[in-house]
């Protein structure tokens, strides 16, 4: 992914629409991956009145959605037999997606204060989680 990819996919398409509908209460949160620091990025928030979460350089797991992702990832590995195309492999991750429990995503919601506490006690270092 780019920077141009991403402001065009996810910022201008996802995250402004979800802003609007949040209200002057929304902080984006995104990670110190290189196209989300892209000046094009930073530029595109300011435009459109974004706050962003500051986020520690050594923290990416401090990202739910991270987790997600690995749940996905291994949910996926799990099956028998694999995907062996990617019309195959998009109808699987859809449907994955759609069987992680509720409750596992709100327990990693949930769990953003431990792991802003463990972030700071870490010095945005490492944590357990």
């Amino acid at each position: 992914m780019t920077g141009h990819i991403y402001r065009d996919v996810i910022l201008e398409q996802h995250v402004r629409l979800f802003r609007g509908a949040m209200g002057a209460e929304f902080l984006f949160m995104d990670d110190n991956v290189r196209p989300h620091r892209a000046n094009i990025v930073d530029e595109c928030l300011r435009s459109e009145d974004i706050t962003r979460m500051d986020w520690p350089a050594y923290s990416p797991n401090l990202n739910p959605i991270e987790h997600v992702w690995d749940m996905l990832g291994r949910r996926i590995a799990a099956r028998k037999p694999p995907p062996t195309c990617l019309p195959e492999l998009r109808r699987e991750l859809l449907d994955e997606w759609c069987n992680i429990p509720q409750d596992q995503i709100d327990n990693l919601i949930l769990s953003m204060p431990r792991r802003c506490k463990a972030c700071i006690a870490s010095s945005g270092r490492h944590t357990p989680y």
